[in-house]
């Protein structure tokens, strides 16, 4: 169980990701989408996946007893190739529903001190 004293902690990125053309590209057409310079609203979860998933593990839940519940993405700033993103993950929210652990992450992916992109990421941990 997520220890409660987690909840509303930061977690501050401490390694940036510039976001390359070759990506964004690859991740639209896994979409089917053609336009290839800007970053589909989704790509944000390719930098902020491994973020979340280690900020979990090291609270002391079990990866592999997750399933996706939910995801939504708020942009200030589109995603563009040669942009460096910094990750920072915040525990909002954490409560037990049927025995299961449901979990919301936010990452926010930073650009120039500023939030390009935030997402908001539920998880349920398997009873």
């Amino acid at each position: 169980m997520l220890n409660p004293d987690l909840v509303g902690r930061t977690y501050v990125g401490a390694t940036s990701t510039t976001i390359s053309a070759e990506a964004i590209a690859a991740f639209a057409r896994a979409l089917g989408e053609t336009e290839t310079h800007l970053a589909p609203p989704s790509f944000a979860i390719t930098i902020s996946l491994a973020e979340s998933q280690a900020l979990l593990i090291e609270s002391g839940l079990d990866w592999n007893r997750v399933v996706h519940g939910d995801q939504r993405f708020l942009i200030n700033k589109q995603l563009t190739a040669g942009v460096q993103i910094t990750c920072n993950s915040t525990i909002e929210s954490a409560r037990l529903l049927a025995g299961n652990e449901i979990v919301t992450v936010r990452s926010d992916l930073m650009s120039a001190n500023e939030v390009a992109v935030s997402s908001w990421s539920t998880l349920v941990f398997r009873a």
